[in-house]
């Protein structure tokens, strides 16, 4: 198969960190969307960057900007769909999502979400983690792992499943990838949680204390 095309979905509106750019914030001499750009750039073939308004302001990045096609921020999802559709006029058959604001993801992440979907007909599985003792969460599963439903991969062959789906109002992850038969790509949570976004400024300050551990 072809190596995944990587996509970073930065489309949301931040309203608990005051609105703007998340990634833009610094974190340990760099910007956090430098650093998912390090930790990405290395296990794909191309990467991508989904964001919304003037793309001029990443222009810096020297990335290809996606803004979402489907209006009124329709969640992570519509920034798969502008992903896939873009995957498909590189020729990609895959993509791989991780979001703007989570600094620390693993550097093997590609490969084992390509070890969770072998046998697939349509390459599809979220990133997980073991629940923690007294942890409750809406994204966990029935095994009992939390899913961390923008880190994923994703077939081009159903973006326009996904399309119909979004146009018909459907907005949570996993409603639309378990009836595909989407699998979990289990990780490790460790001592530093390698899916820790930055929602709030207290976040950002929890991210400082954790630049030196990962």
């Amino acid at each position: 198969m072809k190596q995944p095309l990587g996509v970073i979905l930065a489309g949301g509106q931040a309203t608990r960190m005051g609105g703007g750019d998340k990634g833009r914030l610094m974190l340990g001499g760099q910007s956090i969307l430098e650093h998912v750009i390090d930790r990405l750039a290395p296990q794909v073939a191309q990467v991508a960057l989904n964001a919304n308004g003037d793309a001029a302001r990443f222009a810096d990045l020297d990335l290809p900007v996606l803004a979402d096609s489907i209006e009124d921020y329709a969640g992570p999802l519509a920034g798969v769909l502008a992903g896939l559709d873009w995957a498909a006029e590189q020729g990609g058959d895959t993509i791989v999502t991780v979001a703007a604001d989570t600094p620390f993801f693993p550097c093997d992440l590609v490969p084992r979400l390509l070890l969770a979907t072998e046998g697939m007909k349509h390459r599809l599985a979220l990133a997980a983690t073991p629940r923690k003792a007294g942890e409750v969460t809406k994204s966990m599963s029935r095994s009992g792992l939390i899913r961390h439903p923008t880190f994923g991969i994703w077939p081009v062959a159903l973006r326009d499943d996904l399309r119909r789906a979004l146009e018909g109002g459907l907005r949570k992850v996993v409603l639309w990838s378990d009836p595909h038969g989407g699998r979990l790509a289990e990780f490790d949570a460790g001592e530093v949680d390698p899916f820790f976004n930055v929602n709030t400024p207290e976040d950002l300050v929890a991210a400082q204390a954790m630049v030196g551990e990962v």
